[in-house]
């Protein structure tokens, strides 16, 4: 009994503990008094100051929920605000520089305007927020200076098995429109439509998100300076689609997996000018890189590995490729229509050139062949035939046009190492050193046998 007392006592003065160091950090915060669940929290907000941090006590509220002034919602992972079946978003932020952490949002409605939440003021910060939504989670509309950082976003509902809706039944995890100077950083969002949804929206930072199983990862639509960097795509329809884009930073991303759909991408380039394509992996998908009436950009040390084409062409002229290695895809270049893009310093697994003069690169061209892409264009039905013995033998005779082919004119005899991203040098030097340490191994075991015979 008294082991029992104690127990109450020591876990009421940790509890008095926490709330006094809250309160330490947050000077102006109020703390929200127990109720019976579920509670009434706009009541609660309404009471709240201008200025002031809302510490929510564990539990489940009802929405939907209107923030029009200037506080902080902290929930500190144990509280959980509901929608109900009705249109319009479960936490509309309507106020300038409010602060929503910490808690879970679910949005059971699958009306096509609703959301888990939806802010219309500036400089808002969204941060480790748990959506469950079965319409969009993150609305931004005519703002900007935003924070959306460590948030979670999910299709369905919490503890409901993800069902076999399609795409277009679906929403997106956070979508952007006429909103600028946005960071989206380290979100994580699975089974939507589009992950990141960009549009008419410029200068946004989208870094080091993951977006697995939706139909784009990252969606950019007519934005002007956008940086997409260091993030992680898996099972995707495409991994990235940047679309109508100029002056974008498209850098050190990874997308795998995208190749379960006709249509699936590592990057997708379409009516991009102007941009950066560097540093980016895009391994076993449909496509790696897949570039359609785009000019003016740089492509350099992109990593195209496995993937059944590597890097596709058609329309898009004037872009500069370099130090970009194609590894392992079963076609490494098809192009269609694309003059004067220039191709130097690439590595090609495929290609058998010739080093006469010891500078590793080869002293004879790689010419892209677009033959098989012409052919399967104007008769899809003749891709039954890929790399038969008749459709290599035709691609070989075939040099219509060859003057415009998109050309290597240098490319590396030998992949380079250094040019890789840090990560991907440290396992290059893993693999060759466990290869030694098996030929070690192997040369003594073969003494060892001989010697005994």
């Amino acid at each position: 009994m008294m082991i029992h007392q104690l127990g109450n006592r020591l876990g009421a003065w940790l509890g008095c503990a926490v709330i006094m160091i809250l309160i330490i950090i947050h000077p102006h915060a109020v703390l929200a008094e127990q109720g019976t669940s579920p509670l009434k929290l706009q009541d609660i907000v309404d009471r709240t100051e201008e200025g002031q941090t809302l510490i929510l006590p564990a539990g489940k509220y009802e929405g939907p929920l209107r923030i029009h002034k200037a506080i902080a919602i902290e929930g500190n992972g144990q509280v959980e605000i509901n929608g109900d079946s009705s249109s319009g978003p479960v936490v509309k932020i309507e106020a300038n520089h409010v602060q929503l952490r910490g808690i879970a949002v679910n949005q059971p409605s699958d009306e096509e305007q609703s959301s888990a939440v939806l802010v219309t003021g500036n400089q808002a910060m969204i941060d480790s927020v748990m959506i469950y939504t079965q319409t969009y989670g993150i609305v931004v509309r005519d703002s900007g200076n935003h924070q959306i950082t460590n948030n979670r976003i999910i299709w369905g509902q919490e503890q409901e098995e993800q069902s076999t809706h399609t795409f277009s039944n679906k929403r997106n995890g956070i979508d952007l429109y006429n909103s600028h100077e946005n960071r989206i950083q380290e979100n994580q969002i699975s089974q939507m439509n589009d992950g990141i949804y960009l549009e008419n929206s410029n200068r946004n930072r989208v870094e080091n998100n993951r977006v697995d199983h939706s139909r784009y990862g990252i969606h950019c639509m007519y934005t002007n300076e956008t940086i997409v960097r260091s993030n992680y795509g898996e099972s995707n329809v495409t991994g990235a689609m940047i679309m109508g884009v100029h002056d974008a930073e498209v850098t050190d991303n990874t997308f795998v997996k995208q190749s379960e759909n006709v249509n699936s991408q590592g990057i997708l380039l379409f009516d991009v000018q102007t941009s950066r394509i560097m540093r980016n992996k895009v391994e076993g998908n449909r496509v790696g890189l897949y570039i359609e009436q785009s000019s003016g950009n740089k492509f350099q040390q992109n990593e195209v590995i496995q993937n059944f084409v590597g890097i596709q062409f058609l329309e898009s002229n004037e872009n500069r490729f370099v130090e970009n290695h194609f590894i392992g895809n079963v076609i490494p270049s098809q192009t269609n229509e694309s003059t004067d893009n220039l191709f130097e310093r690439n590595y090609w697994e495929a290609f058998q050139g010739i080093d006469l003069d010891g500078n590793g690169m080869s002293d004879l061209p790689y010419a892209m062949n677009p033959f098989f892409q012409r052919l399967t264009a104007d008769t899809p039905a003749f891709q039954l035939f890929f790399q038969s013995p008749g459709m290599q033998f035709l691609e070989t005779m075939y040099a219509a046009g060859k003057e415009d082919w998109s050309t290597d004119t240098a490319p590396f005899m030998h992949l380079q190492t250094e040019l890789l991203p840090k990560e991907n040098q440290d396992k290059m030097k893993v693999g060759f050193l466990a290869l030694f340490l098996l030929g070690v191994s192997m040369t003594i075991i073969i003494h060892m046998g001989v010697k005994r015979t």
